[in-house]
């Protein structure tokens, strides 16, 4: 059913660049538009996560468990340029805070604060695009309170960007 509204809904783009920065690497996102020429998927996960055997993306960056945000930043400035070579029309950004330290599935080291450069690098660029940006969120840490955190410095800085007066 998901399938079938995906390929419905974006039926008419060409289409879409979508980024997932989750602990589970991208399963059903890259499942669903596996032999979709019209799809970037980008991935960017610890590879010891869950599942084992994994889907492929377009593009799949996968890192070592214990990556900061140094290095987890750097991956991304780098592969972003492929992405804009698409030309997607839109944008769909599944801002998952797995990565959080806190988090005890995701393997990764990541602080808040950079999750709060990773967000703005992304939104930015996709600013840049002039196309239509979808956000979903995602993320395990507790005290359930660092997820909460996480997920309102994403929106809050979406609406920074995106919005025309920042507020």
């Amino acid at each position: 059913m998901v399938r079938r509204w995906a390929e419905k809904s974006f039926s008419t783009l060409r289409l879409t660049a979508c980024f997932q920065f989750q602990l589970c690497g991208r399963d059903g996102t890259a499942q669903i538009f596996s032999d979709d020429p019209r799809v970037f998927t980008l991935s960017v996960h610890c590879k010891s996560n869950f599942p084992l055997r994994k889907q492929h993306s377009r593009i799949d960056v996968e890192l070592d468990a214990g990556v900061g945000d140094h290095e987890y930043l750097q991956v991304l400035e780098a592969v972003l340029p492929r992405v804009w070579e698409f030309k997607p029309q839109a944008v769909l950004y599944q801002s998952g805070v797995d990565g959080l330290a806190s988090d005890e599935l995701g393997h990764l080291e990541l602080t808040h604060a950079g999750l709060l450069a990773r967000d703005p690098l992304v939104m930015r660029q996709v600013r840049e695009q002039g196309v239509p940006f979808i956000v979903t969120l995602g993320g395990y840490s507790l005290p359930l309170e660092l997820t909460v955190e996480a997920h309102a410095n994403t929106l809050c800085t979406a609406r920074e960007i995106f919005s025309k007066d920042g507020r």
